[in-house]
């Protein structure tokens, strides 16, 4: 299972931005997926999650601005990001915490996906 990402780029405040990522693979089901952020000299940490069932969760310094939102029939996620401010600028991930596999012979459970980061640069 692998996951990529896209989307990223660069804004002026208060522009928008939108990420994907979507998990390739003989999967057959992804488990909560989630969007991380690493900025420069800081630890990651998480953005926005979402369930199987599509009920969100936010960091509370991105409520209200950004959605995220997942579509099961194509394994991909998408944080839309609204009011961009300059402390959002960092390198974004996407995250799986789990997917079901086919693998040749029967199904796996995998864990803990990421994908390749994308750069979110916002001007002020």
């Amino acid at each position: 299972v692998q996951l990529q990402a896209s989307g990223g780029g660069s804004v002026q405040a208060g522009g928008s931005l939108r990420l994907s990522c979507v998990a390739s693979g003989s999967i057959f089901n992804v488990g909560p997926m989630s969007w991380y952020r690493q900025a420069p000299g800081k630890e990651r940490e998480l953005v926005a999650t979402i369930n199987g069932d599509s009920v969100p969760k936010y960091a509370d310094s991105v409520k209200g601005r950004f959605s995220i939102s997942r579509n099961n029939a194509r394994y991909s996620v998408t944080l839309q990001m609204n009011n961009l401010k300059s402390e959002d600028m960092a390198v974004y991930y996407c995250y799986a915490a789990s997917a079901i596999y086919y693998n040749g012979d029967r199904y796996h459970t995998g864990t803990d996906y990421w994908g390749q980061g994308t750069q979110v640069t916002v001007s002020s």
